[in-house]
C-alpha cells in the first residue's frame, strides 16, 4: 500500500467543498464528472424495475442482452464483430482494468504507458505486482505513446503496453496509422496491448480508433460514465481475446459475482436512438465549451501545445505564471475560489508546469472561472 499514490485532486476538492460549506461560490473544474444528468431514458427505464423488487444477480460475464447490445454497437460505430463471449460487463472501467491486468499481468512484469497518464493506471498494474514503466511524452507525439517508443523502451521483463485515446489529462488521439503499428510492434513482442476506450464518443472532428480494427488479441476497456452520462451508476465493460475468457469469467466471479443489476438494466437504454440523440447534441455542447476554454486560457498566457480532440480536459502550461502548478492550485482555489487538478496528478514529466481544466461546467461558468483566472494572474505581477 505503500507504493499506492493518492489523488491529489481529492485534497483540491476536500477545501472546496470545505470553502463551499462556509458560503463560497466554487467554481468546480477539477473532476472529470460531466455535469449534465443521467439521460431520462435510461433512469425512467428502470423505474418499473425497482417498483417489482425483483433486483437479483445477474451472470458474472454481465446480462446477455446487454451484451449483444455492446457487440451490435462494435458492429454499428466501428464496423467491428466481436463475439459476445468476449463482453464483460463491469462496476465501471476501473473494474474492467482490474479484470484485464488481473487474468495476464505476472508479478514484477512491466507495463509501458504515457506519462502524464490517468493516475489509477500505474496502481492497477501495483495492486497486481506488476511495474509500471512510464515514458515522458509531449507535443511531439501530442503526450501519446508511439511505436517508436515502444520499440525504444521494451525490455525482456516488458508485458504489454496501455494507452488511452482519447487521453486523459490531454484530449488527444492517436492517430489511425499509429495505432496500429504500435499493436503490430506489442504483437511482435508477444505482448498484450490495453486499449482504453472510455472517452470514444466524446470527440470532435476526427473519429476514435478502436483498438479492435487492428485484431481480436487486444484487452479494450470502456465505460458508460462519460459519454452516456452514468458516472455514478458505476458501470463499464471490458472486451478480452479469445485465449482469456475463461480466466476472465473466473476472475469475474470472484472479485464482482456480479455488476450491479440495476445499472446493467439501465445501460440497454443507453443505446436507445433517441438516447443517442440527446448524448450527440451534448457531444457538441462540450465541443463549444472545449473551444472557449481552449480560446480564453491561450489569451490569459497559458500554453496550449496539443488542441484536445476528445474528452473534456484541457492540460495547460501554467510556467510563465509559477514554478509549482500545485501551489498555483492551491492559491487559486484559496484566493478565487476556482478548482482544477494540478499536474501531478499525472506523472512525474514536467508535472509542476501544467494544470488539467475540465470543461465539464456551462460556459456560463467557465467565464467567471476565466475572469477569476485572469484577475488572481493579475494580482501576482512577479509572475509575468
Amino acid at each position: 500500500m505503500d507504493d499506492i499514490s493518492p489523488f491529489y485532486v481529492m485534497a483540491i476538492l476536500e477545501r472546496a467543498k470545505q470553502l463551499e460549506e462556509t458560503g463560497c461560490d466554487v467554481i468546480h473544474m477539477e473532476i472529470g464528472e460531466p455535469d449534465f444528468p443521467t439521460p431520462d431514458t435510461i433512469s425512467n427505464s428502470i423505474l418499473p424495475i425497482i417498483a417489482s423488487g425483483q433486483i437479483k444477480y445477474t451472470p458474472a460475464a454481465g446480462l446477455t442482452e446487454l451484451r449483444k447490445q455492446i457487440v451490435g454497437f462494435y458492429g454499428q460505430h466501428y464496423g467491428v464483430m466481436v463475439k459476445q463471449e468476449q463482453i464483460f460487463v463491469t462496476p465501471g472501467a476501473s473494474g474492467a482494468f482490474l479484470l484485464a491486468l488481473g487474468c495476464s499481468l505476472n508479478p514484477d512484469h512491466k507495463i509501458l504507458m504515457a506519462d502524464p497518464c490517468y493516475p489509477c493506471n500505474s496502481n492497477f498494474v501495483r495492486l497486481f505486482g506488476g511495474q509500471a514503466f512510464t515514458i515522458p511524452v509531449d507535443a511531439a507525439t501530442d503526450f501519446q505513446l508511439s511505436a517508436a517508443l515502444i520499440q525504444k523502451n521494451w525490455s525482456s521483463t516488458c508485458a504489454g503496453v496501455l494507452v488511452a485515446s482519447p487521453s486523459n489529462p490531454t484530449g488527444t488521439l492517436i492517430p489511425e496509422d499509429e495505432l496500429g503499428k504500435m499493436i503490430q510492434v506489442v504483437r511482435q513482442q508477444n505482448g498484450a496491448f490495453y486499449s482504453d476506450e472510455i472517452y470514444h464518443g466524446l470527440v470532435y472532428g476526427k473519429n476514435a480508433n478502436t483498438a479492435l480494427q487492428f485484431g481480436q488479441d487486444v484487452f479494450v476497456i470502456n465505460s458508460f460514465s462519460k459519454f452516456f452520462g452514468m458516472t455514478g451508476w458505476r458501470i463499464g465493460w471490458l472486451v478480452v481475446p479469445e485465449a482469456y475468457i475463461e480466466a476472465t469469467e473466473r476472475l469475474a466471479q470472484n472479485i464482482f459475482i456480479a455488476t450491479g443489476t440495476l445499472s446493467q438494466l439501465a445501460a440497454l437504454a443507453a443505446f436507445d436512438p433517441s438516447t443517442l440523440a440527446e448524448l450527440e447534441s451534448r457531444r457538441r455542447e462540450f465541443e463549444r465549451r472545449r473551444d472557449f476554454l481552449y480560446d480564453n486560457l491561450l489569451r490569459l498566457g497559458f500554453m496550449i501545445t496539443a488542441k484536445p480532440e476528445g474528452a473534456f480536459y484541457i492540460y495547460a502550461d501554467c510556467s510563465r505564471f509559477t514554478r509549482d502548478s500545485n501551489q498555483f492550485a492551491q492559491d487559486l482555489l484559496e484566493e478565487e475560489y476556482v478548482a482544477l487538478t494540478p499536474g501531478k496528478d499525472f506523472g512525474k514529466h514536467n508535472a509542476h508546469k501544467y494544470i488539467r481544466l475540465a470543461y465539464t461546467t456551462s460556459i456560463e461558468r467557465m467565464a467567471e472561472a476565466i475572469a477569476r483566472i485572469e484577475r488572481f494572474i493579475n494580482r501576482h505581477p512577479s509572475w509575468q
